[in-house]
């Protein structure tokens, strides 16, 4: 099976990593497309663009002028499953990850991204903003799901088919999963919900669920789990499999506090 998480806005290239290995992103040239395109723009547009202050838009401003689309280790370069934090990865908590499960991770987890459109846990990236729902015009797309295409899903079905599996666990934002819509029509797609107990009903609090993604993507890592029957037994951090709230392709997890 193949995991499938949303990247993170806040980036760690402060902590030092050591002795891990890397690899490069696929379609680091489409990479080197978009960011030729946002070169080219000033800070009160990409403030507009991507709806974000001023600060940050010059700081990403910066940043576009400074990827170099590097393919090998630099001070602005880092492991992508090493630099996205925030509530998803605080869930993996990958630092406590050994290099058997890293190396699990590589062959077993894709991160989506706006610019790199899919990442292996240890490709090399740069800093960078760029989220899937951006508009971004190019030549012959007016936003990056239309620059994508199917680029994205077919290079998961080729990963899949490398590990003779059909079984996709989609663990990511509905924002980046719809990159891969066309996933759907050949993959066995199981996409598990979170739910926490709230005023008496069970709902899905964002925090928590974002969170909760995060600690099933190490869960079925670490553990090494192959068969989509097995998830039912995840129960971390309280969660418990529901058969009552579950569906077929979506099984549900509760937590009473």
């Amino acid at each position: 099976m193949i995991i499938l998480l949303s990247p993170a806005k806040t980036l760690d290239y402060d902590t030092q990593i050591n002795n891990i290995s890397y690899s490069i992103p696929t379609f680091l040239s489409k990479s080197k497309d978009l960011i030729g395109n946002l070169k080219d723009k000033k800070p009160s547009e990409i403030s507009n663009l991507m709806k974000i202050s001023e600060k940050l838009a010059l700081l990403n401003t910066e940043r576009y002028k400074s990827w170099k689309g590097l393919k090998k280790e630099s001070p602005n370069s880092k492991q992508a499953i090493f630099v996205f934090k925030g509530d998803v990865y605080q869930g993996l908590n990958i630092e406590e990850f050994n290099k058997k499960d890293l190396n699990y991770s590589q062959n077993h987890l894709r991160l989506l991204s706006g610019l790199y459109g899919v990442l292996k846990p240890l490709d090399l990236i740069e800093p960078y903003r760029l989220e899937m729902g951006t508009k971004l015009e190019m030549s012959k797309s007016k936003n990056l799901y239309d620059f994508w295409q199917d680029d994205i899903a077919k290079q998961i079905l080729d990963d899949l088919k490398a590990l003779k599996s059909n079984t996709v666990i989609n663990l990511a934002s509905n924002e980046y999963f719809n990159s891969v819509k066309s996933l759907e029509k050949n993959t066995n797609l199981i996409s598990p919900a979170f739910k926490d107990l709230s005023k008496g009903k069970y709902k899905i609090i964002s925090f928590y669920a974002k969170k909760a993604r995060g600690l099933m993507t190490a869960w079925i890592l670490k553990n090494k789990i192959k068969k989509e029957k097995d998830l039912a037994n995840f129960n971390e951090d309280g969660y418990y499999f529901s058969k009552k709230e579950s569906s077929e392709n979506s099984p549900v997890f509760l937590r009473d506090h």
